[in-house]
């Protein structure tokens, strides 16, 4: 039975080279009808924390990948002292300063990777290494492998940078006695800019792309394209449908580049297929944090809002920042309005809000009415008023639709804006 595993160390939070290798393995045990093992490699005892396993996992039920095993390198450090023992009796390891060095017997190595074709080494930098520490922790390469070959692991499935401990870890499995796995090593992502993700290039945690408002649909469905191209070419694919048609060999030998642009572009598509009701929870914590508490208003309002203003957004993050002047009592004209904001316009607008504050329905469609034939009757371009009167009633340069708003707004809330707008320009 094929078996794979995401090895996550609990010294930081999950970022995303390390989602797309967890999302990789997994894909391939579901593709294959098999297993998935996710192991916490938490031998570093001084800095492991709870609060990043914490992250970890919740990261990835958040993404929508399961387990079928679960394991703590922290409660298995008999299991690699065993082991370690093991090798010294068979004069394959010794004790030196209170630790245990394995050594390489070593010969040119050929790996047969999943993705690269075949790696040859010819040499190593060392002829021995610790793999039982003077503190009795193991080392990584060493409980690595005593935990792969335990757990029936088939395929190791990780990133590029653990390549250099290939060798190193095929010699243990073979001076343990072990079946070697078939490796595949991806290729790193880097940062637009071309040099590795790290802070310096923005958010690189996937809880920091949570809190930023990004879907774990649009996310899952980004990381699938930085390596992989699904048949067809397709830009847009579920997690469901990947796990039908992932195949490793596919994934690119070359790098993949993180684009902003384009991460953003696959999250306004899952934006728009999402239901203003599914949206509706998700938002609470990010209006909060602008000072807004929408239990206090009408839900069917909020739901209102949300659908007008989703079409619109990136993130999660951009709708709710966009949809506040809904929400508040008075909008503060944003700095960039002010041009717009010079031609007086405080008769004709006058007129606009008697217009609307005479109209009977206050859909889109009355509103638009009334609106075009108020330009007509002033001798105004359509033009010379939407600007103005977006700024009235959002604060802002651009936004929605502007009749659209006007109907989600309500005439209530309409008329108070526009009669602001008027004393704006009374009072210069």
């Amino acid at each position: 039975m094929v078996k794979t595993r995401f090895a996550p160390s609990p010294t930081g939070n999950l970022h995303i080279g390390g989602a797309r290798t967890c999302l990789f393995s997994w894909l391939y045990a579901k593709r294959n009808k098999g297993k998935f093992v996710l192991r916490i490699e938490d031998t570093d005892r001084q800095r492991s924390r709870k609060e990043y396993l914490d992250e970890i996992l919740e990261s990835l039920k958040w993404l929508g990948v399961n387990w079928d095993e679960l394991f703590y390198q922290s409660q298995r450090f008999d299991i690699y002292r065993e082991y370690a023992e093991k090798l010294i009796r068979e004069g394959k390891a010794y004790r030196k300063d209170g630790a245990v060095f394995f050594k390489y017997r070593f010969d040119e190595i050929r790996i047969p990777d999943l993705i690269r074709g075949e790696i040859v080494f010819k040499e190593l930098p060392k002829q021995e290494d610790v793999i039982i520490k003077s503190d009795l922790s193991p080392a990584y390469n060493f409980c690595c492998v005593v935990d792969d070959a335990l757990m029936g692991i088939t395929q190791v499935i990780r990133g590029e940078d653990h390549i250099s401990n290939t060798p190193k870890q095929v010699l243990i499995y073979k001076g343990l006695g072990f079946p070697v796995p078939e490796f595949a090593h991806l290729p790193l992502i880097l940062s637009e800019q071309g040099g590795r993700m790290s802070k310096r290039f923005g958010a690189t945690a996937l809880s920091e792309y949570r809190a930023l408002g990004y879907l774990p649909e649009a996310i899952v469905n980004y990381l699938l394209l930085l390596g992989w191209s699904p048949d067809g070419n397709r830009e847009i694919i579920s997690l469901k449908e990947a796990a039908e048609s992932f195949e490793i060999k596919k994934v690119n030998k070359t790098s993949a580049a993180f684009s902003l642009k384009k991460f953003n572009w696959v999250n306004s598509h899952y934006l728009k297929t999402k239901s203003a009701e599914d949206l509706y929870g998700p938002l609470f914590s990010l209006f909060e944090q602008q000072g807004i508490e929408l239990g206090r208003f009408d839900k069917e309002y909020v739901l209102r809002v949300i659908s007008l203003l989703k079409e619109r957004s990136f993130t999660l993050s951009d709708l709710a920042r966009w949809s506040a002047f809904c929400f508040k009592d008075e909008v503060v004209y944003a700095e960039d309005t002010r041009k717009i904001l010079e031609r007086d316009l405080s008769k004709e607008v006058k007129f606009l809000k008697k217009s609307l504050a005479n109209t009977g329905s206050f859909d889109k469609t009355i509103i638009e009415e009334v609106f075009r034939k108020t330009c007509s009757d002033l001798g105004l371009k359509p033009k010379d008023l939407v600007h103005p009167v977006r700024v009235a009633l959002t604060g802002e340069r651009i936004g929605a639709g502007l009749f659209e708003t006007i109907e989600v707004l309500g005439k209530e809330k309409t008329l108070v804006r526009l009669n602001r707008l008027i004393k704006y320009w009374e009072g210069k």
